[in-house]
């Protein structure tokens, strides 16, 4: 399994982005896709995560901001981002837990990640 994120860039305060996650041999419809960032000097943070019932979740600091989706036919999810803030300034990542019975190996859930997008919000 690959994931691959994009979309990330430079835009100014108040300006939007959409992230792109693509999975590449993940084929299992039990499964939670979370996006994290991690900004310079400090830990990863939750954003964002959807799973295979579309339910989703949100940080406090991106509620009413960033809107999580996905597209099952294509393999990929979505993170929309608008009005945003220098402190949204991260690397941003996908990772995908399968809930799948065959992903469970010693006890846990296999997980994919990214290598990450970067997203700088600056003037």
């Amino acid at each position: 399994v690959q994931l691959v994120e994009s979309g990330g860039g430079l835009v100014q305060p108040g300006g939007s982005l959409r992230l792109s996650c693509v999975a590449s041999g993940f084929t299992f419809d039990n499964y939670i896709m979370t996006w994290y960032r991690e900004a310079p000097g400090k830990e990863r943070d939750f954003v964002s995560s959807i799973d295979s019932a579309d339910r989703t979740t949100y940080a406090d600091s991106v509620k009413g901001r960033f809107t999580i989706s996905q597209d099952n036919d294509q393999n990929t999810w979505y993170l929309l981002m608008n009005s945003l803030k220098p402190e949204d300034t991260a690397m941003y990542y996908c990772h995908i837990q399968c809930l799948h019975p065959l992903c469970l190996h010693g006890g846990q859930f296999d997980t994919f990640s990214g290598q990450g997008t970067q997203v700088t919000v600056s003037s």
